[in-house]
């Protein structure tokens, strides 16, 4: 096992070894995750199934993986590692596979975490849970009922609901944490393909479209997940989490257009045509996910943790249009 970073803390006369385990350490988010915490010399045990420096190479994250010896010392959990959300799902079971990796193999690490006395699991979840989309001036809230339709985002809610039950049934806190789309350095899927768009100097062709979605920088997920850490009103809960300002799909494309120097040009087309061109090429889902809105209410996130984002959007965007 690689060296783990690491810090001793004195409490009532004696040391004690505090360390966060982060899951999926070599992945979009818990890259960045570690990074920030190192930088911050927070104590963290990253893994990862691969090879990354200052990470610990584990075997699996199968439900049936035996997490104690990776268990030691650790005080808070934040569980990363899933199966995403498939673009082109290929596989004959898609549900079987999901539950497999989103729900067994979380509730196998929670429950060798409690009886290890791990304080604190924060799971991230998704915001699919609650649903797609939302009609215009209704964002989701973290007390509304679980709705998700694909078996990505039934995957989650049904850890989070063995999370919650489990947490209930060991006295281990739980943090469930929904955020909606995650953008940064490095990002993949639907954001990538309009930064390389906008960086084409490609015109907007969602003038048109009236919708707002929210979004959130990796860099303000990393900074709230580091909150839900420690923080005392952030136990058994559920977050919704975003940047706070939400942008229509063509506000988002203007505005990379315009951190990357670039002309604004626009093709105006109506919704019914853009969706009927996603469907003629196979791209239903994508240019769905493009033009509806999806907004969240994190209010309840402000006013029990006092959070706020402390990255703006533009300073997010401009970040992630460095050269």
């Amino acid at each position: 096992m690689r060296k783990v970073v690491s810090t001793l803390e004195l409490i009532d006369g004696v040391f004690l070894l505090k360390t966060t385990l982060v899951t999926g350490a070599s992945g979009f988010v818990g890259s960045h995750l570690v990074t920030e915490m190192a930088r911050r010399n927070m104590p963290f045990r990253g893994l990862t199934r691969g090879s990354a420096p200052n990470l610990v190479t584990i075997p699996s994250y199968s439900s049936d993986m035996s997490w104690h010896p990776y268990l030691e010392d650790v005080e808070t959990i934040v569980h990363l590692a899933a199966r995403v959300h498939v673009m082109r799902e290929t596989d004959v079971d898609p549900i079987k596979r999901f539950r497999e990796a989103n729900v067994l193999s979380t509730i196998n690490l929670a429950k060798q975490a409690a009886e290890a006395g791990v304080r604190r699991f924060v799971f991230v979840s998704s915001i699919k849970v609650n649903g797609e989309c939302t009609p215009p001036g209704k964002p989701f809230r973290a007390t509304d009922p679980r709705g998700p339709l694909d078996p990505y985002g039934i995957s989650k809610a049904e850890a989070e609901e063995a999370l919650i039950e489990l947490g209930a049934k060991t006295g281990m806190g739980i943090t469930i944490v929904r955020p909606p789309l995650v953008y940064g350095p490095g990002v993949k899927g639907n954001f990538q393909t309009l930064i390389k768009w906008a960086r084409k100097g490609g015109p907007s062709i969602f003038s048109k479209v009236d919708n707002k979605r929210s979004f959130i920088s990796v860099d303000n997920l990393c900074d709230f997940l580091i909150t839900v850490l420690d923080h005392p009103n952030a136990s058994n809960s559920v977050f919704l989490v975003s940047d706070g300002e939400d942008l229509s799909t063509h506000e988002l494309l203007t505005r990379l257009t315009t951190e990357l120097g670039r002309t604004h040009k626009s093709i105006p087309l109506p919704p019914f045509i853009l969706r009927g061109l996603g469907a003629l090429v196979g791209r239903k889902d994508m240019i769905a996910r493009l033009t509806e809105n999806l907004e969240i209410d994190m209010s309840m996130t402000r006013k029990f943790l006092g959070w706020a984002p402390p990255f703006s959007v533009g300073e997010s965007l401009r970040k992630l249009t460095r050269p």
